[in-house]
């Protein structure tokens, strides 16, 4: 019996701990808000937890100012048959996403990327990958 009590609580600690790891978005973007950015691609950081797309943008004055875009996870990623390889420094892009909480700090949850030069987009188009 107490073995069980043990395992049990142990269970719940670990469930708890892998809960509270993973953030809801919404806590760090507005998802009930949409922009669309567009410049050049300086980084495409394909990591777990979460795979990020960084891009220079040009501001009102024509500054280059870095976004960046928090995506899914590389596993999710690689499922729609997204790389490592698949953007690169450099490419054009246009991203669209939920603005940050703190603007300063320029980051959006990515909800949308193209690269016009080729016409890919993510999400794709139906019948597209």
């Amino acid at each position: 019996m107490q073995r069980l009590a043990v395992s049990s609580l142990i269970g719940l600690l670990i469930f708890t701990a892998a809960a509270l790891s993973h953030h809801s978005f919404a806590a760090h973007y507005f998802e009930d808000q949409s922009v669309t950015v567009q410049g050049e691609l300086v980084e495409f950081e394909y990591i777990s937890p979460h795979a990020w797309v960084h891009v220079m943008v040009k501001d009102s004055t024509g500054e280059a100012q870095k976004y960046s875009a928090e995506w899914n996870n590389p596993n999710r990623l690689g499922q729609l048959k997204i790389t490592k390889d698949t953007l690169k420094p450099g490419d054009f892009v246009v991203i669209t996403g939920s603005p940050g909480r703190n603007s300063s700090e320029r980051k959006m949850h990515l909800k949308a990327i193209d690269r016009p030069a080729d016409g890919w987009k993510w999400p794709a188009r139906r019948g597209q990958q």
